[in-house]
């Protein structure tokens, strides 16, 4: 082939590849890994049952590796992101703003992910990942913060967050004094606030996210209240499940996830929602600034709004897909999974956001989350 033939030949090539990929015709070849910092058991390869494998298809796929880093706490999340080297954060509300605001994470191109068109309307520009009309995330998964109680104890469901906030008498004929625990977060306030918010109406709570010094006061009370009896505030989900086994614990918040294992254990252990509602998370899987792999992230972002994807994470985690198909896509989750897992309480969930001091009244009047660190963390030292 004539030289200067084969030369202009090799231009016109490079030039149609450069243009394809411009336009989107050509997918961004993977870097090889993704670095994830996650919630215990949303990202599953097989080792804990070969049943629950989101990852092994994908890195065959991609050739993305995946690696996770699991994270017992939203704080602990920050903290790994701000640290530098990770890729994507599944973040609970009480973390994401704080990302947001902090430079943290960075917009995403909801173009370089199809799938987005297919997430539940109500998570798409949720507040706690959309600001200022930007996406800064994409929705993974949700669910409410239960009451998990003890059946032997409880032989029917309490109807009230009662009682691990104020010292009783239980079922059983004892006291629940060192038997109740809380969540170990500044966001449990807001649990706080929200029995507030149906107890004491006169305070005027609308948003237990959203609090007054007054009604932030108040909330902070009780607390203070529900530490004389709650020796134990829990923060890592393996420990919360041998507390309930072996330390004597009989009611507490918590997620489907510690219930579903403690089922599956043969304990006696169900949950509710009580009458006053309850605190939930809506996690959203978020980009870090300074990603190292952004290729094989965007990858995966589009890979966790699989269907299937979303059904077998909901299963196992005991939680709701962030894609509405993902309730009949999988054979784990079965035809029921989403109304076991409380699918139809979406609008009775008050979603966890990070407090910031422009209330929803429309003035700069609420308290600000590291007033809510620094009373919360008052308290828990006692």
């Amino acid at each position: 082939m004539n030289s200067k033939f084969a030369f202009k030949l090799m231009g016109v090539v490079v030039l149609l590849s450069l243009t394809l990929t411009a336009c989107g015709g050509a997918p961004a070849k993977g870097e090889g890994e993704v670095d994830i910092v996650a919630w215990p058991g949303y990202i599953e390869r097989g080792a804990n049952d070969p049943n629950y494998d989101w990852v092994t298809a994908f890195e065959k796929e991609t050739g993305c590796k995946v690696n996770v880093k699991d994270a017992a706490t939203s704080d602990e999340m920050v903290q790994l992101i701000n640290g530098g080297g990770f890729d994507l954060v599944t973040a609970s509300g009480d973390a994401s703003l704080r990302l947001v605001y902090g430079g943290s994470v960075q917009e995403i191109d909801i173009n370089k992910i199809p799938s987005y068109k297919n997430v539940d309307p109500r998570l798409q520009n949720a507040p706690w990942h959309t600001v200022n009309g930007k996406h800064y995330g994409v929705s993974y998964q949700w669910g409410p913060n239960v009451l998990m109680y003890n059946t032997k104890v409880f032989p029917t469901a309490p109807t009230s967050w009662d009682v691990v906030f104020k010292e009783q008498t239980l079922p059983d004929g004892k006291s629940n004094k060192d038997r109740v625990q809380g969540y170990v977060g500044p966001i449990y306030i807001a649990d706080a606030a929200l029995y507030l918010k149906y107890h004491n109406p006169e305070l005027g709570i609308t948003d237990p996210y959203e609090l007054t010094q007054p009604q932030f006061d108040a909330a902070i009370n009780l607390l203070k209240e529900q530490r004389k009896i709650a020796p134990k505030y829990w923060g890592d989900y393996n420990i919360q499940i041998e507390d309930f086994k072996s330390e004597g614990f009989v009611a507490a918040p918590s997620w489907p996830y510690q219930v579903n294992l403690l089922v599956a254990d043969g304990q006696p252990i169900a949950s509710t929602i009580p009458v006053e509602g309850a605190t939930g998370w809506a996690d959203t899987t978020m980009m870090a600034k300074n990603a190292p792999h952004p290729n094989c992230a965007y990858k995966w972002l589009e890979h966790s709004l699989d269907p299937k994807v979303q059904g077998d994470v909901a299963a196992w985690f005991g939680s709701n897909p962030a894609v509405p198909a993902g309730c009949t896509s999988s054979d784990l989750l079965g035809p029921d999974g989403c109304k076991t897992n409380g699918y139809d309480n979406f609008d009775k969930i008050y979603f966890w956001k990070t407090p910031i001091a422009d209330c929803g009244n429309g003035q700069n009047n609420c308290v600000t989350y590291d007033k809510w660190t620094e009373a919360f963390t008052a308290i828990v030292g006692q």
